[in-house]
């Protein structure tokens, strides 16, 4: 009853109206659905084994007020309900109902800390080699049009040669092992593809035959694996070599989903997608300035860590990629921290810059270390040897020497500024061989624009501090975070297939470790290191 208590009712179903019709027969409320979604992803249970709890399981039917011999409703209800929020783009109103929820009672606000970081996903689908992908995608193609125009088909292809090659699953039998027969098959399969692509673009085909989703993925996926040159003699087709390949955003994986991509993180390869989780991590007790009150009746210690967003990406995108519009997402629920614990995959001196500028946000983050050669060998004049005047453009080397060159420039497409000295004056000097490895030429520094630079130093100075290191240690909680979410609701692997519906997938997820968190803060004892019935204990403290 407490989380019931505390935060009232969560998913009202008002909030839902907008992807539900008013009209027609009755259904289960939408609120209800949301509920139980949560409870599912709670226990991570698959659609089937939640609609059996609701049917026959006390603790729900309590939780969603049901009578004792309530029917409940058919698995399928939860995968229309899912449907339904992402064709009408809700997919964050679960978490949103939650967190504003949390802010009118305090327990989440904007300032204080955060730390944000990502894990891979692995797409609901099965890793294929490039021979695999391309047979199971002109086999979906094929399956697709012999549902959708069996009479066509049979006279555009050969039925029975193509049946017995494209028949079964790719993943049901053995490839050839011999180099060469494998590269003859994937030629075949190109040649079967592009026959097959010309009878569906034949002028007397059916105009709406290439409009199928899987003969659309044929297309792509063709485009990107194969050449085909036709001349008197006829058509030649040719598989892209590796470099000639598109890049890995653009490259499909599989022909089931066409948002999964191929990730590579710290050596790792996957299929699918990464996840951004973010949540609070203030360590001190949090007190209501304005009245005084505290959080939560009862509760003593610091604040629960809560997930305050999450974000979805395929797998090719960059955790630097990532860091404005995780931002973006914050500021829209009124949750930007004031410090952002982040890890050195989400920074850069201009991220930092921009933050604190665009968003008032102070990152704290390791930044990569100054690369040049003296400052990798630990010996020599390295840059922060020299003395920079920003005013006068000009530097000063550790001799009292200046600079006579000082120009904007662009090098590897960021602006830099580029400082040289004269040669002249470079080439009599003691100490030139732990200056420059130039045998001719003086010293050269390359800097970033001077609030970037300055930026930079001073984080690359508080790096070496041990109390800067200590306070970054709060960033290594966000691994128990992640850890929790692939233990209690197996978010590593997609249960769905297509960006959208994994977000949903993780937006629920992010509420389930919310309650699961704040039931135990509430009720006083830490979370259990076993996987204990949470639904057990989520059902009777969400009564309706």
């Amino acid at each position: 009853m407490r989380v019931r208590d505390e935060l009232g009712e969560l998913f009202a179903e008002a909030e839902f109206a907008e992807a539900f019709e008013a009209r027609g027969r009755p259904g289960w409320s939408p609120g209800q659905l949301a509920l139980v979604t949560v409870l599912q992803f709670a226990e991570n249970l698959t659609d089937r084994a939640a609609a059996h709890r609701v049917r026959y399981g006390m603790d729900l039917k309590y939780a969603l007020g049901l009578e004792l011999d309530d029917p409940g409703f058919d698995a399928s209800v939860l995968s229309e309900f899912r449907t339904r929020l992402v064709e009408h783009g809700m997919e964050e109103k679960a978490l949103d109902l939650l967190l504003t929820a949390l802010k009118d009672r305090g327990l989440v606000k904007a300032g204080g800390r955060q730390r944000t970081d990502s894990t891979r996903v692995l797409a609901a689908v099965r890793d294929l080699n490039r021979l695999e992908l391309a047979g199971e995608t002109l086999r979906a193609a094929l399956e697709a049009l012999a549902c959708a125009a069996p009479d066509w088909l049979a006279q555009a292809v050969p039925v029975r040669e193509w049946a017995e090659r494209y028949g079964p699953r790719i993943h049901s039998w053995h490839p050839p092992a011999s180099t060469s027969k494998r590269k003859e098959m994937a030629l075949v399969y190109g040649r079967d593809g592009f026959t097959l692509l010309e009878a569906v673009h034949a002028p007397d085909a059916p105009a709406w035959l290439r409009e199928l989703p899987a003969v659309q993925v044929l297309r792509t996926m063709w485009v990107q694996n194969y050449h085909r040159t036709v001349s008197e003699a006829g058509a030649e087709v040719k598989r892209r070599e590796s470099k000639d390949l598109p890049p890995g955003r653009l490259r499909l994986a599989s022909p089931y989903d066409t948002d999964a991509r191929y990730g590579l993180k710290q050596g790792s390869w996957w299929t699918g997608y990464k996840i951004h989780i973010s949540e609070s991590c203030d360590e001190t007790d949090v007190q209501d300035a304005a009245t005084g009150q505290a959080m939560a009746p009862g509760a003593d210690g610091p604040p629960p860590r809560l997930i305050t967003g999450i974000a979805t990406t395929d797998a090719t995108v960059t955790d630097a990629e990532m860091t404005e519009p995780v931002h973006h997402m914050l500021a829209a629920r009124d949750l930007l921290p004031a410090e952002h614990f982040l890890d050195s995959g989400y920074a850069s001196a201009e991220l930092i810059v921009a933050m604190k500028k665009n968003f008032g946000v102070t990152l704290v983050t390791p930044v990569l270390m100054n690369s040049s050669p003296q400052a990798r060998a630990g010996a020599g004049f390295d840059r922060t040897a020299f003395t920079i005047d920003w005013d006068k453009r000009q530097a000063t080397c550790p001799r009292g020497d200046t600079s006579t060159w000082w120009s904007p420039a662009t090098l590897r497409g960021t602006k830099a500024i580029v400082i040289k000295f004269d040669k002249e004056t470079c080439r009599p000097c003691p100490v030139r061989d732990q200056c420059t490895r130039s045998k001719t030429g003086g010293r050269t520094l390359s800097l970033q624009p001077r609030e970037v630079q300055e930026v930079l130093d001073h984080a690359r100075l508080q790096q070496g501090d041990e109390q800067w290191r200590a306070k970054y240690g709060t960033r290594a909680g966000i691994e128990g975070t992640i850890h929790q979410a692939v233990a209690v609701t197996g978010m590593r692997r997609a249960r769905y297939l297509g960006l959208q519906k994994t977000h949903l997938e993780h937006l629920f997820s992010a509420v389930a470790l919310n309650l699961i968190r704040l039931d135990a803060w509430w009720n006083g004892h830490p979370l259990d290191r076993t996987r204990v019935s949470h639904l057990a204990r989520l059902g009777l403290s969400l009564a309706a």
